[in-house]
């Protein structure tokens, strides 16, 4: 059985494929010209961020809601080439996240 030292992963300001760097502390030239999508997809084409060629997430400029909860703007660089952002907080649920059991009052 082969392990993976964690060092040896790149760095996350490091792109792996020359587009996707989410968490770099600076923003990629790209996002300059991003528009406010109300709706957590792309604006003109309605594509889903997960399909995204490029993300970025402002992770320097937190907002914070009346209950303290904090929330980002995330970019993306649509296929269509569309540029857009949306807050994190808008962002639907994951398919992939388990949803909580019910309680049982009684």
């Amino acid at each position: 059985m082969a392990f993976v030292k964690a060092c040896s992963l790149p760095s996350c300001d490091t792109p792996m494929d020359g587009n996707m760097q989410a968490f770099s502390l600076t923003p990629p030239a790209w996002t300059d010209k991003a528009i406010h999508a109300f709706e957590f997809c792309c604006p003109t084409c309605h594509q889903s961020s997960l399909e995204a060629e490029a993300a970025w997430i402002n992770r320097r400029a937190p907002v914070y809601h009346d209950d303290y909860r904090r929330k980002w703007q995330e970019f993306y660089q649509c296929s269509c080439g569309t540029v857009w952002w949306a807050w994190s907080s808008d962002r639907p649920p994951s398919p992939l996240q388990v949803a909580e059991p019910l309680s049982e009052e009684g």
